[in-house]
């Protein structure tokens, strides 16, 4: 962002502060130098990293060693691992950790990257932090205690409480509503205790901060570097030590005493923090310090005449002195600050869709990772083994934890990069899937076998279930054969039934029922039978029968009754209006309610002609006009089966078009609702075929229902908890601003019913009517702004999406019950590895380890090998630095992370959110012997009894925290997410 215009004179007018809030003492400003360097954005890593990035650091390290008062805060840990690895030299590493230890340079957030708050999912912003922490933590034994949100676009409830559980003392954002924050301001509420969770509350509370409305960037002349060039910009050095003179120097006092006073009268304490640096500063540190130390020198010596003091500072001693200032503050609840809105027609809610292809495989990325860890885990014990390689397997795992950490960064997977950067972060996460997924196959196949010959048997299959309790499902697999005999590891056949594919021509797909416990596999042999081989046309009696409909026009004809169709299965019957083709209601077996249901894709256009008007961007959703519908005619299809019942609704934008440009795929699973088929009868699988777009079109899925919602709706806050979001009328702008992120999980209901939506990756979600709810699924956008003429920061692409939802409905408790477990479950799918069948398989029979299975109200939500070598005794560790023991000696593969979270709010459910208490010896015992227990903070880098957090002093006092048990046996109460290290040993 550019600096911004001078404000008016009247600042003279407000000098003073309020009556009634802080003495007439000096106020006390401290001057934070940091340089604000995006993981992506414009340029790709490795361009940042030798445009800028490596001098910011090399010329910091060098004038903060020159003068003991100089302070620097670094934030993006991907940056600074990449330069301490390959550009810092020995020299320059012992400076660091002279700098570190004194405090003069302070690492603040210590994760990978500044996240964004709307569209990441908490399992991945805890990943980025757990990585960017557990590196500091081996290399200089320090734990980050602030953090320094300040560029995410709009600030979540849910961020603030796992920086608490990180041991956080206090939290910085700064892009919040603009009439909201100018309201704060007046009343000196940017600053207050915020208790981001409604079950943690008190517990897990943290101070918060909310930067003026200047934000993170120094304003006005007061940065001594030019405004930074690329290379191919770049025409005049940039490393030049000038001196500013005398009379500029009184300029510049003069202009920083008028920013102070008039920020100080914001806030309730004398204390102001006053950021300098912005994007891409400090490439030059020298002329940036020699200049600010003549300039703090000036203002110094005249205090008395116009009343400030100015100091260096990072966080901690900002946050220091602000604590012991003992004011009471204000406690903000768990509702968030989102959507964004920058002014009256700059709402921040487009991308929450951007690159809806970015968006979804980061979402896969993180759910391979997330099976690779844990089957890694599992692979090493309780019997170590030598294949694969657990170095080998270490290093595959960083690669993608690396690739998922990245793409968080609030200018990654919120699609407002460039399209080289976009590309950049797309073929990261491509590269460590596939290394993964290559550790998975070694590990199922144990690295006994050996390539099949010119003609395999078939496939063989490994299917594993991530998940900590059993899971029954129904997987896919594309064949190039239609007649197939498939047994289990017992030889047993199994439940299957056979589709031909609707994309590619001559290929099937194989539905095929299966059961698996927890972290467990099941292994199958796919055989094509003879006939098959000899090109027999005989058709299988496990093929469906496929009923086709006649095209249908829009608005041609009335929804109505009398012309219905069902597709049901033991849960749900859906009924389908043949005069439309769309659907028209749902019946379910539970209330026995039939609910209106009807979907249908529509489209917003928008401008992207700045001289036209605003315009819809990759960060902002500007629409001209409410949504219109975008296709002629519809044809339907239901393919009926045994297993699964397909209905097929293919939209066309003309009634000439030969191909369609969307698509509907809903699937009923045939199968019992027990417990095991419970949570795969009580969804509708949709799968949408989305594009290509036309240019500046932005394309939503509505469903509209006969509940009386009362424009309420639900949305999901980055997958841990609900926020409830009413719609608010504005007068320009409103649909936008009723936007909000769909990260997991959206739903509308009335006093009966409820409606939920779960998606495989996020969303932009709204209800702009009653009984509706739409969701964007994608965005082609081309617009005359800078951003997009220089650098090509578009979303000009033609690609077909596909994306994945389930539609869950019944009555409120069996849906607060179900919604959490399956979002789960779609999110983490089974994985399946294949490889070709060979004969030695047909005669294997591979032992099944113990399951891994929890109560139905806790989630496993990460088991893993870590890799780290520091000792988890704090002061053992200092010592081993000390005595330079951390030259990268083996990783300790005896010490498994583990993390339990808690899937129920207090009071939500009458059995599921009670305290669950586990015997974690018990709940481990098919990993081998669990030789001892450690609590940690959530990023693992605290023994939870050390822990000790800052108190603020609130109107209500707050409440202490209850009491944690040690050893194996723990309570996990509602909300709760509690890591351990698990250490094992030998059975």
């Amino acid at each position: 962002m550019g600096p911004l215009r001078w404000l008016p004179l009247f600042t003279q007018l407000v000098l003073l502060p309020l009556p009634g809030t802080w003495p007439r003492v000096p106020i006390r400003v401290f001057v934070v130098p940091h340089s604000h360097m995006d993981v992506g954005w414009l340029y790709t890593i490795r361009e940042n990293m030798e445009f800028y990035v490596k001098d910011v650091y090399a010329t910091v390290v060098q004038e903060l060693s020159l003068s003991w008062r100089r302070r620097f805060i670094a934030v993006e840990q991907e940056y600074f691992r990449l330069w301490w690895d390959y550009y810092a030299s020995r020299t320059q590493k012992n400076q660091v950790h002279k700098l570190v230890a004194s405090g003069r340079l302070e690492f603040v957030i210590g994760g990978q990257v500044m996240h964004d708050e709307a569209v990441t999912h908490f399992d991945d912003q805890i990943l980025q932090l757990t990585e960017g922490h557990g590196f500091l933590y081996q290399t200089f034994g320090i734990r980050p205690r602030f953090s320094w949100q300040v560029d995410s676009f709009g600030a979540s409830a849910t961020t603030p409480t796992l920086f608490a559980l990180a041991g956080f003392n206090a939290h910085i954002i700064s892009r919040i509503d603009y009439d909201l924050k100018e309201t704060m301001q007046k009343a000196q509420e940017l600053q207050f205790v915020w208790r981001g969770s409604r079950s943690l509350a008190q517990r897990q509370e943290i101070f918060t901060h909310v930067m003026d409305r200047f934000g993170y960037c120094t304003r006005g002349h007061l940065t001594w570097e030019e405004s930074f060039l690329f290379p191919e910009l770049f025409q005049n050095g940039y490393y030049a030590e000038d001196r500013a003179s005398d009379l500029e120097y009184t300029n510049y006092m003069q202009e920083l005493v008028d920013d102070v006073k008039l920020r100080a009268s914001w806030f309730q304490t004398p204390h102001v923090l006053w950021p300098w640096g912005c994007d891409r500063t400090f490439y030059n540190a020298t002329k940036q310090f020699i200049n600010m130390d003549r300039l703090m020198d000036f203002v110094n010596k005249r205090t008395s005449r116009h009343g400030i003091t100015l100091e260096y500072a990072t966080l901690s001693k900002y946050f220091d002195a602000l604590h012991a200032h003992r004011a009471v503050w204000q406690v903000r609840d768990h509702y968030d600050f989102l959507p964004y809105s920058s002014a009256r027609s700059e709402a921040w809610t487009g991308f929450y869709t951007s690159r809806s292809r970015l968006k979804g495989l980061a979402r896969q990325a993180s759910a391979l990772l997330y099976a690779g860890e844990s089957m890694f885990a599992r692979s090493m014990w309780p019997a170590p083994r030598s294949h694969p390689d657990p170095a080998w397997a270490l290093r595959q795992l960083q690669k993608l934890r690396w690739a998922v950490s990245e793409v968080q960064h609030h200018d990654a997977i919120t699609g407002t990069e460039a399209a080289h950067v976009s590309d950049m972060f797309m073929k990261h996460l491509d590269v460590g899937m596939q290394v993964v997924h290559r550790l998975m196959t070694s590990i199922v196949l144990k690295g006994t076998r050996h390539p099949a010959g010119p003609e395999p048997e078939g496939h063989f299959a490994v299917v594993y279930n991530p998940l900590a309790w059993t899971v029954t499902t129904i997987i896919n697999l594309t064949l190039d054969f239609s007649t197939v005999n498939i047994t289990d590891e017992s030889g047993r056949p199994v439940s299957t039934e056979v589709q031909k594919s609707k994309e590619m021509p001559y290929k099937y797909v194989l539905y095929m029922l299966t059961t698996i416990p927890g972290l467990s596999y099941r292994r199958y042999c796919i055989r094509p039978t003879k006939e098959d081989q000899e090109h027999s046309q005989r058709t299988r009696i496990t093929m469906p029968v496929t009923y086709r409909f006649p095209l249908r026009r829009r608005g041609r004809t009335r929804p109505s009754c009398m012309h219905l169709m069902s597709v049901m299965n033991e849960c749900y019957t859906v009924f389908l209006d043949q005069k439309t083709n769309l659907m028209h209601s749902i019946w379910e077996r539970q209330s026995g309610r039939t609910v209106l249901v009807t979907q249908e894709f529509l489209e917003y256009t928008v401008n992207g002609n700045i001289d036209l008007g605003p315009v819809s961007d990759n960060y902002m959703f500007l629409p001209t006009h409410p949504a219109k519908p975008l296709w002629a005619v519809v044809r339907l299809e239901v393919v009926r089966g045994h297993l699964v019942t397909e209905i097929r609704q293919y939209f066309y934008r003309t009634v000439k078009d030969k191909n369609f440009t969307y698509a509907i795929y809903s699937r009923l699973a045939h199968v019992p609702p027990g417990d095991d088929g419970e949570l795969l009868c009580h969804r509708i699988e949709q799968e949408y075929w989305v594009g290509p777009l036309e240019p500046n079109q932005e394309v939503i899925l509505r469903t509209s229902t006969d509940l009386r919602s009362e424009q309420v709706l639900h949305s999901d806050s980055n997958g841990y908890q609900m926020q409830r979001r009413p719609h608010r009328t504005f007068r320009v702008n409103s649909i936008a601003r009723n936007y909000y992120p769909m990260v997991q999980s959206a739903y509308i209901e009335d006093n009966s019913s409820r409606l939920v939506l779960l998606s495989e990756q996020a969303h932009g979600v709204s209800s702009q009517s009653e009984g509706q709810v739409e969701v964007m699924l994608n965005r082609r956008l081309w617009n005359n702004l800078t951003l997009s003429m220089l650098y090509n920061v578009t979303l000009n692409e033609v690609s077909v999406i596909h994306p994945v939802f389930w539609l869950l409905l019944g009555p409120q408790t069996e849906m607060t019950y179900l919604r959490p477990r399956a979002g789960l479950a779609l999110q983490h799918r089974p994985v399946v590895v294949l490889a070709n069948l060979t004969k030695a398989d047909l005669n294997r029979s591979t032992p099944q380890p113990e399951a891994v299975t929890l109560p139905p109200s806790l989630h496993l939500q990460i088991l893993s090998i870590p890799g780290w070598n520091y000792s988890s005794n704090h002061t053992e560790h200092l010592q081993n630095l000390r005595k330079g023991h951390h030259k990268k000696p083996r990783a300790d593969l005896r010490r498994v992370l583990l993390r339990l979270h808690h899937l129920y709010e207090v009071g939500e459910h009458p059995s599921l959110s009670r305290p669950v208490t586990v015997n974690l010896k018990s709940v481990l015992r098919g990993l081998g012997t669990v030789v001892a227990v450690e609590e940690r903070s959530l990023t693992g880098t605290w023994d939870v009894s050390e822990l000790e957090r800052w108190s603020w002093r609130t109107k209500d006092r707050g409440s202490s925290r209850p009491p944690r048990g040690r050893g194996p046996v723990v309570t996990i109460r509602p909300k709760e997410i509690r890591t351990f290290f698990i250490h094992l040993g030998k059975q």
